[in-house]
């Protein structure tokens, strides 16, 4: 595909990432759509009459020329959505971008990825918080992605590159400048290893209406986002609302019920918007990562000997299974009350026998 017409079409006025795509989807490839008449791609079903204007393409394609001077340079990386480096979860949400600009070294694509999110004005608390758990997220390589704002932002990418992890920000404005701009020399080491990101062109100031829509692309590149001290109202809660959309894991850490930027995160968790974290081993087991190292060469089960005569019929049940089994199903085959087996399986839970999967159903660990 040429990349002209590719940015040609993020340059269209009206056509947003849908329309882009359902374009795409029906003629093939961006050149095609600007060889087109008129009137066929009003014919496209999500174009429609009310778009008779948009296709002013000589303009479009000046200005996409000009873009391609600007990312050639300035050692600027357009990422097409059908390109292998664009970042495949994003890819799985309905209103990602057609093309990313990146500016540095990274890799969108690795097996591990969270993102980091909250207030602006972040608090010791907060700031301990976030070096806590980037530290632990270390042993799982993560590349952690935020949206490189003041505060718990600027918090995780800075302890991420002091870790060693690869650490990428989400801009909400071109990339010939910085917003803040007290974060220009974080953004410049960063891309030693990760590195910058947006969705917009050259010469879009850093606009309100555009972080909103940046926040979609820290939810949907990650396998989960994670909020630090958070305000009911503000962007910490906008990205973690867009998570819950795309059908993503939200955690949050909770804090003091008086606190001012506890209460979005105890919102979260309090409405089940987000689990309770208390560390980075609550995410990483919720999610069933392991660490470097932690997958060993399989070997013939040892009985526990500290169970109590009911849990070891339990741990007995569950391991002739194979399979998880439901609470249900094991109250038939122990024949133990509700009440006792849902005791006896927190325990064995706490205890690290067994582990519990959606649905309640259970498993040997």
């Amino acid at each position: 595909m040429s990349l002209l017409h590719q940015i040609g079409l993020t340059l269209l006025r009206n056509i947003g990432p849908a329309s882009a795509k359902a374009l795409l989807s029906h003629f093939g490839d961006a050149e095609q759509i600007f060889k087109t008449p008129r009137a066929k791609l009003l014919k496209v079903h999500g174009i429609g009459a009310k778009r008779t204007d948009i296709f002013d393409l000589t303009d479009v394609l000046y200005r996409a020329e000009e873009e391609i001077r600007f990312i050639e340079n300035n050692d600027i990386k357009p990422i097409f959505y059908t390109d292998e480096a664009y970042p495949k979860r994003l890819k799985n949400c309905i209103d990602s971008p057609v093309l990313l600009y990146a500016k540095g070294d990274m890799n969108l694509n690795t097996k591990h990825v969270v993102s980091i999110v909250g207030t602006r004005r972040a608090t010791d608390y907060g700031r301990q918080l976030c070096k806590q758990l980037v530290e632990e997220l270390q042993q799982y390589n993560v590349l952690v992605v935020s949206g490189l704002a003041a505060g718990i932002d600027t918090a995780a990418h800075k302890e991420s590159m002091k870790q060693g992890l690869q650490t990428v920000g989400v801009l909400g404005h071109g990339l010939e400048m910085m917003y803040p701009a007290a974060n220009r020399a974080t953004a410049q080491k960063m891309m030693e290893n990760g590195g910058i990101l947006t969705e917009y062109p050259s010469g879009t100031i850093a606009d309100a209406k555009n972080f909103p829509q940046r926040n979609r692309i820290v939810a949907g590149m990650a396998d989960a986002t994670v909020v630090i001290e958070a305000s009911i109202k503000g962007g910490a809660l906008i990205t973690a609302e867009i998570a819950n959309s795309y059908d993503r894991d939200v955690f949050a850490f909770p804090g003091r019920i008086d606190d001012e930027y506890s209460e979005g995160c105890n919102f979260l968790v309090r409405n089940n918007k987000a689990a309770l974290l208390t560390c980075a081993a609550d995410l990483a087991y919720s999610l069933g990562w392991e660490r470097s190292g932690d997958i060993k060469p399989k070997q013939q089960l040892a009985l526990p000997m500290d169970l109590t005569v009911d849990e070891r019929v339990i741990f007995d049940i569950i391991h002739q299974h194979k399979s998880p089994l439901a609470i249900d199903d094991l109250t038939l085959k122990t024949n133990m009350p509700v009440s006792q087996l849902a005791m006896n399986l927190l325990n064995m839970e706490m205890q690290g026998y067994i582990r519990s999967l959606p649905g309640k159903t259970y498993i040997l660990n």
